[in-house]
């Protein structure tokens, strides 16, 4: 098979890396790709939100199966529009993708579905929404509806940063055009923890647990980001609790997707707090997350380009995912000033020492003139395997210290339980 994977961050760079493992495949193309992509993939100077560009391409090539990575083409009906070509197409339609393209589309949607979640109200007015922060204690969490790269969530201690944050949102379009609509919504105490789902449009099924960290920097200080790294399997997701998300939000969650006769086929990704065996959805996601792609699918023993076009035809079970024991830590070392202002086109050097059983996946990075250069907020993702979280991340952590740019940052408590 042919394989066009659309992105270009660590997460397409490890979804690449995992296809490139099967005997399905023949050859992978990646738009538009990245430095450690090109290393195994063909890069095709294509930007992901290019949808006509990327349709084009995929006809002219005899694409046989595309794999959308980031949410935006999957928001603007990227998958729609090759599934009319006859182009196999892994990713939820543009119907199913809104659950993640509008925050107040999904929580109305758990609402209606009776699927645990956080009150919330959701406003188009800003002198609306201010006033209706009296409706909340604090903190408070402001969310853009929109998408915005994973930075539209702020969670403000008090009811003066909350105003200021719905201000900057609504009034100075800091998210531009998706914070045109706010979701104000009350805080929820507990431990994050993600899990993603391969859905076949009749069943969701879930894969291995894992644990985000949102926060910029130690001890989950500093602004939200894309996620500083990951560790998977999450100890907290014990038997008693995954039977309380399958009957109080898959199940759920499925009978809204029938119901709503969405015909969900690809990834949803589940953003979970939890608090002793019961659990409230945070947001859904409708790609693989970011770094949590990162320390599950190294974790997969089963071919992905199998799992993936079974998904798609609709015959995915539960007993196509194999799964390793062992466990698997992620760090994500970024450019100085991340989330916020940083500085790109700085010379890394160390990736050629790191150990042979440490992955070096490439986010924000680019080839120029023979050298790796950041190109990105985050820049890499080290993950390694151990037989313990203890030893994947004692792995990772050595391995960070053969790699340098200027001003890297990455935080020193990932996985440290």
């Amino acid at each position: 098979m042919k394989i066009l994977v659309v992105g270009g961050g660590a997460r397409e760079h490890t979804i690449c890396w995992k296809l490139n493992q099967s005997n399905m495949v023949t050859k992978i193309y990646c738009a538009p790709g990245n430095a450690g992509i090109s290393q195994i993939a063909k890069c095709v100077d294509i930007k992901a939100e290019d949808i006509e560009k990327i349709t084009d391409f995929s006809v002219d090539n005899n694409i046989d199966m595309v794999v959308v990575g980031p949410e935006g083409p999957l928001v603007d009906g990227l998958v729609d529009i090759l599934m009319e070509k006859g182009i196999k197409a892994f990713g939820p339609s543009k119907k199913g993708a809104r659950l993640e393209g509008s925050k107040s589309y999904s929580k109305d949607f758990m609402k209606k579905y009776n699927i645990p979640t956080a009150k919330y109200e959701t406003y188009i007015d800003s002198k609306k929404a201010l006033e209706g922060l009296h409706n909340f204690t604090t903190p408070i969490v402001i969310k853009a509806d929109g998408l915005a790269a994973g930075k539209g969530v702020l969670i403000c201690e008090t009811i003066n940063e909350a105003k200021d944050a719905i201000n900057s949102i609504m009034r100075d379009k800091q998210f531009g055009e998706a914070g045109n609509t706010v979701v104000i919504e009350e805080f929820l105490n507990g431990i994050e923890t993600s899990l993603l789902c391969f859905v076949n449009g009749k069943d969701i099924i879930p894969m291995e647990s894992a644990r985000d960290y949102k926060k910029a920097y130690d001890n989950d200080k500093g602004l939200n980001t894309g996620g500083m790294g990951c560790f998977s399997p999450n100890p907290i997701y014990t038997e008693s609790l995954k039977k309380y998300i399958k009957e109080n939000i898959l199940d759920t969650t499925l009978n809204g997707f029938i119901e709503e006769n969405m015909d969900f086929k690809g990834i949803l990704f589940i953003g979970l707090m939890i608090t002793g065996d019961e659990a409230k959805v945070l947001e859904y996601n409708t790609r693989f997350g970011d770094p949590e792609t990162e320390v599950v699918l190294p974790r997969l023993k089963s071919d992905l380009c199998k799992v993936m076009e079974k998904t798609i035809d609709g015959t995915l079970t539960l007993k196509d995912l194999q799964w390793t024991e062992m466990h698997s830590t992620t760090v994500v070392l970024a450019s100085g000033g991340y989330p916020d202002n940083y500085e790109k086109g700085k010379e890394i050097t160390g990736l050629d020492l790191v150990d042979e059983d440490v992955i070096v996946f490439h986010g924000g990075t680019k080839l120029s003139e023979g050298k790796i250069l950041t190109d990105g907020g985050r820049v890499l993702a080290v993950t390694a395997l151990g037989d313990t979280i203890e030893e994947a991340r004692n792995k990772v952590y050595k391995n960070i210290e053969k790699i340098k740019f200027d001003k890297m940052e990455y935080r020193k408590d990932i996985a440290k339980l």
